[in-house]
């Protein structure tokens, strides 16, 4: 557990150190660092249950963009200056570092192997922040209902308008 604590810090300093190099404001640092330690201690956790990395990205992702999305509503900032930081720890460089190291040893099936681990990671990473993203934009003040609402009777205003 003392492993995973430091691990936690690692991920902190990194994403914090990250996001000053990609020019974040100075005032979300500590978030973006606060936001990708979560991230990658969910991952941590996940690898420790014995999950695989697909599973253990897609929930680290998801947690990424939870925090991120109420940072940005409580700190009045875009969600990206949380989600970047957020979803760092769980980017598969390890596995495209694998797929070229295989490439110039060719070795294929070692290579396409660690390509299609490596795109399933970055798809389930892909699909966590669209879900994340779209779940607070549905519950968001109940606009969707609303909107949805309006476009119904605008549709059965145009049907009417023809007979």
């Amino acid at each position: 557990m003392i492993e995973i604590g430091i691990k936690t810090i690692g991920f902190f300093i990194a994403v914090f150190s990250f996001s000053m190099l990609i020019n974040s404001p100075k005032k979300y640092l500590i978030w973006a660092g606060i936001s990708g330690a979560a991230a990658g201690f969910i991952y941590m956790i996940c690898m420790e249950a014995g999950w695989n990395a697909v599973i253990s990205s897609f929930w680290s992702a998801l947690a990424a963009g939870l925090i991120s999305h109420i940072f940005a509503r409580a700190l009045k900032a875009p969600v990206t200056i949380f989600l970047i930081g957020g979803i760092l720890p769980t980017v598969p460089g390890n596995g495209i570092y694998q797929i070229m190291n295989y490439v110039l040893q060719n070795d294929r099936s070692m290579a396409s192997f660690y390509l299609t681990q490596t795109l399933e990671i970055a798809g389930a990473i892909a699909l966590a922040i669209f879900l994340m993203d779209t779940l607070f934009k549905v519950v968001r003040k109940g606009e969707w209902k609303q909107d949805s609402l309006r476009y119904i009777q605008k549709e059965e205003r145009k049907e009417e308008e023809k007979w």
